[in-house]
């Protein structure tokens, strides 16, 4: 498995960055992460820790919700570009999915996907390609491709969500939930597809992700945030042996299983943040 200590090349680095909401709200305490080139990594934590602003953070989707980076970096191939033209990233090749999948309700599938292709001035015949190529990895948006988004499943709208992506010929997909609001069988199903593109289109993701189970068993490195900080972070499978992280995260102790609701807050705090 690959691990991001060893790649080449950093693609993505987020130097302690604090991000404020409405010149009043601290979300994010001095986050710091690198995605490295061909790698998965996921972005951990809890409803509420910071991980869609850390997205947002990079994509520069943050003005649109009245929120700064006001302190810190981001780079991108050594270039720095927080608070920069969202369209900018997606024209270096750093494309989001944001959470609740937002597909056009009123657009057929495919008008869907090929909505990602808008920025490209490669020809009609390379769109086609990739069409191909999403379909391929998606058979059941080619079985549904004239459906309007809106009367299609969530997984397929999930789907949906990353192929439009995957037409905007990404470097890097900053993947936000993927498993909100699906089924099990499903949530296996698009971690399998993104666990394909990466290694055989090459893609690289930064995903932010509660399901922590599932999000380490398909990453190779993992950052877990609380409360705007990130308060651990290493390979993916030295994550899923951590006492720590099975106890609080995967709900597993020494004891055996647990819920979150048993174990969660104060001896997290006390052991992590102290």
């Amino acid at each position: 498995m690959l691990d991001a200590g060893n790649t080449k090349e950093t693609l993505l680095e987020v130097n302690n960055i604090e991000v404020i909401y409405n010149h009043v709200i601290l979300v994010l305490k001095g986050v710091s992460l690198s995605v490295p080139k061909g790698g998965i990594t996921a972005l951990l934590g809890g409803n509420g820790a910071g991980k869609s602003t850390t997205l947002k953070a990079i994509s520069n989707l943050l003005g649109s919700e009245r929120g700064d980076v006001t302190k810190g970096t981001v780079h991108y191939r050594g270039a720095e570009v927080q608070n920069g033209d969202p369209a900018d990233m997606v024209r270096k090749g750093v494309i989001q999915v944001m959470e609740g999948r937002h597909c056009f309700e009123h657009l057929t599938v495919e008008e869907n996907l090929l909505t990602g292709y808008y920025t490209r001035k490669d020809g009609k015949a390379r769109m086609n390609t990739d069409l191909d190529m999403v379909y391929t990895y998606f058979p059941r948006l080619k079985e549904r491709r004239k459906s309007l988004a809106g009367y299609t499943s969530g997984g397929e709208q999930q789907m949906c969500a990353i192929g439009r992506a995957l037409m905007a010929d990404p470097e890097t997909i900053l993947l936000d939930e993927p498993s909100m609001g699906l089924a099990p069988q499903l949530v296996e199903e698009i971690f399998g597809i993104v666990k394909d593109l990466n290694e055989k289109e090459g893609v690289s993701f930064l995903l932010a992700e509660q399901n922590t189970n599932v999000a380490l068993r398909f990453a190779h490195y993992g950052y877990i945030l609380e409360s705007g900080r990130v308060v651990m972070d290493g390979p993916a499978d030295e994550l899923r042996e951590n006492p720590d992280v099975k106890e609080f995260y995967l709900g597993i102790s020494d004891e055996g299983r647990k819920s979150f609701r048993d174990v969660r807050s104060y001896r997290r705090r006390k052991r992590w943040l102290s």
